[in-house]
């Protein structure tokens, strides 16, 4: 037998990305029965977030609309890869009752970055960090909550290896609409 580097490093390569997927899977599955995470069926927690531009979101009580918030960070690549189909699904279902929120899980010191990053989209967005709530900070990213016009949890999206897509977020909106 010879030695390939090529093939040890393909190899190698494919061992972090599982290792990866199975980190977030036991993470996320971990994260299931924490208190402030939340899931399908259960109210939404409270989170009353100042964003970046300047104005206060109260989500914690029925909205009458249904929400979806979305938290990221600047430095994941799944989480950024996502952000212009839910800027488009914002942009085409605000007017049917949909609020999305971003939620950034960078450090309060990275507010420029965020606010950087956000100023190619028209949804709100503000810092995890700088926010009033019972929602626990995501153990794998991107992590996505959609909640019903009475405040409940109806679908949770997170700790896939890819990006959410328009159909998904579509399937779990619609029949709440």
């Amino acid at each position: 037998m010879t030695f390939d580097p090529a093939t040890t490093l393909k190899r190698r390569g494919v061992l972090r990305l599982l290792a990866g997927v199975s980190c977030a899977c036991a993470c996320a599955y971990a994260g299931a029965a924490r208190a402030g995470t939340p899931h399908v069926g259960a109210p939404a927690p409270a989170l009353v977030l100042p964003t970046l531009g300047g104005v206060d979101l109260d989500l914690g009580h029925p909205t009458g609309q249904v929400v979806v918030v979305n938290l990221w960070a600047t430095w994941c690549t799944p989480c950024r890869a996502e952000m212009p189909m839910l800027n488009a699904f914002y942009e085409q279902h605000r007017q049917d009752g949909v609020i999305m929120v971003g939620v950034s899980t960078d450090r309060s010191r990275d507010k420029a970055e965020v606010r950087r990053v956000m100023e190619a989209f028209a949804y709100p967005a503000g810092l995890l960090a700088d926010a009033r709530t019972d929602l626990d900070p995501p153990r794998v990213m991107p992590m996505t909550y959609v909640i019903d016009r009475k405040g409940f949890v109806r679908a949770v999206f997170g700790g896939m290896a890819s990006a959410l897509d328009a159909a998904e977020l579509e399937s779990a909106v619609r029949p709440l609409l």
